[in-house]
């Protein structure tokens, strides 16, 4: 195919001499994607849907998921990623920038074979400016890994869902929507691990990743540790219109988990204001989608992003979520918890994110095998239990 110029090239926006159809690195695990969560103020639906480019491997994906009760519907489509950049559509899924940074629509079109299947058409209105969060690398073996930048922002939505047999109207009253864009390297399938897979295992991960509306406010809370407690990634935010963003400190978490799990059923975020004054950003649990359902995060068995599927392709299906043991490889795997938040007198809603495998000397846990006690629940701070 002869090489010519994109619609892209024509516009003042190169980073490096080259094509706009070009990323400046050739590492095949180069993306550029985003995450979008829409959530009901009571617990009873959360939609997520992402898009992903994959430039070095010549991919384009997309999924939507919605957990409805004990089911999750799943829509996924795959696709060879074209030189039309703009476009993003992947078969039934397509998301559409009305307004950078302002206003965008997500639909998910219906399958005419399988009326109850998902379908969605929602509009995502932001109510405050987006904020960066801290530059995100990862090591394994002395090879970089992951080396992303994201920026998340808090809105409100308005629309319609469609799954199994129910209509949801969304409401910008009764609905939170967050977000996320981030791109740079990220670990796709399919590549050779080689002597750093094999021997540089990671002893353990802690992460959580909490965006959250309030009327006259967004927060954003991210943490990264290892398996001892070093913090690798940090960042407390409140934005507020027309004025400053505030850093909140050092966050530090308290996490109840549901007991012979560590799946969380609340949490406290302590945080500080610029006056040192203790803030404390609480977390109840409303539902729950894990990540490595339906989604195609890590360590989905089923599909995961950036995998070649062939063009056009196309998988609806739904699960159940009620019995976690149908699907063991989900507790290994990040879960978007929508939460109903308070802080300082005030409600909010958005996600609580979280993820902890493997070792956590601040929770107690020991390996990847240890959870929560079983018993009495356990309320103690992370930081104590033995």
């Amino acid at each position: 195919m002869t090489d010519r110029p994109i619609a892209l090239d024509e516009y003042p926006v190169h980073q490096v001499p080259l094509s706009m159809r070009y990323v400046a690195t050739g590492d095949r695990n180069a993306y550029d994607r985003c995450i979008f969560h829409v959530m009901d103020h009571t617990g009873r639906a959360l939609l997520v849907a992402g898009l992903g480019v994959y430039p070095n491997t010549g991919v384009i994906d997309a999924y939507a998921t919605l957990r409805l009760g004990d089911r999750l519907h799943a829509v996924r489509a795959s696709d060879a990623l074209s030189d039309d950049r703009l476009a993003l559509t992947v078969g039934p899924l397509t998301i559409t920038v009305e307004r950078p940074l302002e206003r965008l629509r997500l639909r998910c079109a219906a399958d005419p074979a399988d009326p109850d299947g998902l379908s969605c058409d929602i509009t995502w209105h932001a109510a405050f400016p987006a904020v960066w969060e801290p530059h995100h690398t990862q090591y394994r073996g002395g090879r970089l890994v992951l080396e992303g930048r994201r920026f998340v922002q808090a809105g409100t939505c308005t629309g319609a869902i469609r799954a199994g047999g129910e209509e949801l109207a969304v409401t910008a009253e009764e609905w939170t929507g967050t977000r996320d864009r981030s791109w740079g390297v990220r670990p796709i399938p399919g590549e050779e691990g080689g002597r750093a897979a094999e021997e540089a295992r990671p002893e353990g991960f802690h992460w959580i990743w909490c965006p959250v509306r309030f009327d006259d406010r967004f927060v954003m809370v991210v943490v990264q540790e290892g398996a001892d407690g070093h913090r690798t990634l940090n960042e407390a935010l409140l934005v507020r219109n027309g004025t400053h963003d505030v850093q909140l400190g050092w966050p530090h978490a308290d996490i109840t988990y549901r007991p012979g799990t560590r799946h969380p059923e609340r949490a406290v975020l302590h945080l500080t204001d610029p006056s040192r004054k203790p803030l404390e950003l609480a977390a109840e649990i409303l539902t729950s989608s894990p990540l490595a359902v339906g989604a195609g995060y890590p360590p989905a068995d089923d599909w995961q992003h950036g995998t070649w599927r062939g063009r056009d392709w196309t998988d609806r299906r739904t699960y159940d979520l009620a019995d976690p043991a149908a699907h063991p490889r989900a507790a290994y795997g990040v879960t978007d918890h929508a939460a109903r938040f308070t802080l300082d007198g005030r409600t909010g809603y958005g996600i609580f994110e979280h993820g902890s495998f493997g070792r956590h000397d601040p929770s107690g846990f020991t390996g990847y095998a240890d959870v929560a006690p079983v018993g009495t629940p356990d309320t103690r701070p992370t930081g104590d239990r033995s």
